[in-house]
């Protein structure tokens, strides 16, 4: 039966607890390797745009550290540093074109009703820099038409993907239903072969460190597949609706979503798969 929930795609702070995991897997170590992940696409952007990028970067760091340190004092908690790679991620996908109280708001939102509302991170169903984009664009939304970065940060995020790939700290089962569900609805819309200029920065981060977000992604392997799939196929519908494909509301929205449905994708994969399991040990005179 597919009831199994693997580290870390069930909650970070709940899994880091049981006894049967190796030791290595503190979610400190856990937070190191998402900002080593990260380190390579913002240096990237940090090259291609430091008088934009690092004001973003630093508000966004305040920021985030403040409310963790807040939160944390109100729970009587240690503080931990799983919002660096949030600040970071969302530093990357937030349009340097706007004011910077208007992003940093937006981030503030996000942190606070997207995950520390919640109990912290491994507590929520969604995931922060996501939260805080879809708030940024729903308010403000000339958001909607800002730039975010060039294809040398896209390719940057590949060499973090595969360490994270190799870890185990994303799905591969997420990535593949993603890249599927999304050459697949390109081809049913009959919008040709995909190319080279659909590698964004905001597709690639997107897909890595959002769709497949061990948190708010689903958790039962059928159910990863899915998930994929379904955010795959919003990224082109939304897409082709809005400011193209590899834009970074499509996928924001469309992992939004994804993250919505996520809980309801495992219930069913568990539930079919409870149902199959009885009826292959039900006594034949009983069916």
């Amino acid at each position: 039966m597919d009831t199994r929930v693997d580290f870390p795609q069930a909650s970070l702070a709940a899994r880091s607890r049981a006894s049967h995991l190796p030791r290595r897997w503190t979610s400190d170590r856990v937070t190191s390797l998402f900002m080593l992940a990260l380190a390579l696409p913002l240096a990237a952007a940090l090259y291609e745009d430091t008088a934009s990028m690092l004001p973003v970067l630093g508000g966004a760091l305040v920021v985030a550290l403040g409310w963790t340190l807040l939160f944390a004092r109100l729970r009587g908690k240690a503080m931990n540093w799983h919002a660096v790679p949030t600040a970071i991620l969302f530093a990357l996908l937030a349009p340097a074109e706007l004011p910077l109280w208007q992003v940093l708001l937006a981030l503030s939102f996000g942190l606070v009703f997207g995950e520390q509302v919640f109990g912290g991170r491994g507590y929520s169903f969604l995931n922060p820099t996501v939260t805080a984009l879809a708030f940024l664009y729903f308010s403000f939304p000339a958001a909607s038409a800002g730039t975010v970065g060039s294809q040398l940060v896209a390719l940057a995020v590949i060499p973090g993907a595969l360490l994270l790939l190799a870890t185990g700290l994303v799905s591969w089962r997420i990535l593949t239903g993603f890249a599927a569900g999304l050459a697949g609805w390109i081809a049913v819309r009959g919008m040709g072969v995909p190319g080279i200029e659909l590698l964004t920065p905001a597709l690639v981060l997107g897909a890595v460190h959002l769709v497949a977000d061990p948190v708010s992604a689903a958790a039962t392997n059928t159910g990863r597949v899915v998930h994929g799939l379904l955010v795959g196929a919003l990224v082109v519908i939304l897409g082709a609706a809005g400011n193209g494909i590899g834009a970074t509301p499509a996928i924001v929205f469309a992992a939004l979503l994804g993250s919505i449905f996520a809980p309801l994708i495992d219930g069913l994969v568990i539930h079919l798969n409870v149902r199959r399991r009885r009826r292959r040990s039900w006594p034949t005179s009983i069916r």
